[in-house]
């Protein structure tokens, strides 16, 4: 019987299409470019593969192909009626997450992987800064993904795939050195593994690293396919050493190259995230003529989110309507309260007072902004991500209290991330602040 990488077994008498998706398996698993083409090549070969077509329908949904993601996942539905059981938990898992249903799917992962702990593809979608974990809304979020890998880190010793999220699952849960540590150990095993990058990334940004981390990715990313879906968010954390050293320009000619919308290969969330904080981290920085790119991000997250529902998009679309429309904002803001009234607003009110804030920030009310961003901030894990996404927040409360004149109470907030990590950015800051 055909078998995956992990040993478990595939309902295909196709060797070529078990082949297919092993390949297709493996890129999904590295971040690398090829699994669309793989899971497709095998669906050729066996169209009767189950596991192939959810593989096809996961990545239709990463891209937002939504018609597409939900029809290949009930395809792999009915196929799966004569696969293993394990198979058939699988699909039902993965059709759940495409079916924007995360608690059946979380309560469905975390029971699989008690019986079946070694199906990798269903432990993914628990972890990482966009995974089901990260986007449930709970503030210990982090510390779940790290329990979850301890949990299973028995059944994969050395797997690269699984020491790198291990990794990087330290590096946010706060074990800085023990995440890096295992992140260029990821490395090490399986170079061709963007994961493991990104992570090491993380690493390097979380212990001030950042020069260290700029040359890391100069010297990697030549030989990482640009159309593999995290091509792109690597470049915004080389973006983010250029703003770390006050290189703006630097900054901006990365987000021109490699992040604006422009027909770029990756998912729109990404795409749009990284594009919108990105601008506004450079607004924050004191960078001007950015209105063209602001209504360029704008319009892209009016084409792939232009109602309220993933909220990690919605922190993001109140920084571009913030700018650029702020009508917008108020449409959105109540789309996000009747969702909250419903409780289907994963992070609760915390995303709402974000969007306010920062609505009163870029209408220059600084004391507005203060007094909405501090209690949200104290919640703002609630909205997954990475710690690196999620310091924009703080970003914008530390440059709201110099502009209203306390200074010290963002030179005590700066302090505590200086003891954190070194960051030029924040030690120019602390003098500025002192200042004031």
């Amino acid at each position: 019987m055909n078998r995956d990488r992990y040993d478990l077994p595939l309902t295909t008498a196709s060797d070529r299409a078990a082949a297919h998706y092993r390949n297709g398996v493996d890129c999904m698993l590295s971040a690398w470019h090829g699994a669309e083409d793989a899971f497709d090549s095998a669906i050729a070969e066996d169209p009767g593969f189950a596991l192939a077509h959810i593989g096809r329908a996961r990545l239709h949904q990463l891209n937002m192909e939504g018609g597409k993601a939900r029809a290949t996942a009930a395809q792999a539905r009915e196929l799966a009626a004569g696969a293993t059981p394990r198979e058939k938990n699988h699909v039902e898992i993965m059709a759940a997450v495409i079916e924007s249903k995360p608690k059946i799917a979380v309560t469905g992962a975390e029971a699989h992987l008690e019986e079946y702990p070694r199906d990798a593809q269903v432990l993914s979608i628990l972890l990482g800064a966009f995974g089901l974990y990260a986007f449930s809304g709970r503030p210990d979020h982090d510390s779940a993904k790290l329990a979850i890998c301890e949990r299973h880190a028995r059944h994969y010793g050395e797997d690269w795939w699984f020491v790198s999220y291990l990794g990087w699952s330290h590096t946010e849960a706060g074990n800085l050195s023990t995440g890096r540590t295992l992140s260029e150990h990821a490395m090490g095993l399986r170079s061709e593994n963007a994961n493991a990058a990104h992570g090491l990334s993380h690493a390097m940004f979380e212990q001030g690293d950042m020069a260290v981390g700029r040359k890391f990715l100069a010297q990697w990313m030549p030989s990482h396919d640009r159309k593999s879906f995290l091509h792109g968010h690597l470049a915004w954390h080389v973006a983010l050493t250029h703003l770390d050293e006050g290189d703006l320009d630097g900054a901006l000619a990365i987000y021109e190259q490699h992040i604006k919308p422009a027909g770029r290969p990756y998912p729109p969330l990404n795409i749009f995230t990284d594009g919108a904080s990105l601008l506004w981290r450079l607004s924050l920085a004191g960078k001007a003529g950015l209105e063209p790119h602001w209504r360029d991000v704008a319009a892209y997250g009016e084409k792939y989110f232009p109602q309220a529902g993933a909220h990690f998009a919605d922190v993001h679309f109140a920084l571009a309507a913030a700018t650029t429309d702020s009508a917008a904002l108020d449409t959105r803001l109540a789309q996000l309260q009747a969702r909250a009234a419903d409780g289907k607003l994963a992070p609760g009110d915390c995303a709402i007072d974000l969007c306010r804030g920062i609505r009163a920030f870029a209408e220059g009310d600084n004391g507005s902004a203060i007094r909405l961003l501090e209690p949200a901030i104290s919640e703002l894990t609630r909205i997954g991500g990475s710690h690196a996404q999620r310091q924009l927040w703080e970003d914008t409360l530390i440059v709201a209290y110099m502009r209203a004149g306390h200074g010290d109470k963002a030179a005590r907030r700066i302090s505590a991330r200086l003891d954190r990590r070194p960051s030029a950015r924040d030690e120019a800051w602390s003098r500025q602040a002192q200042r004031n």
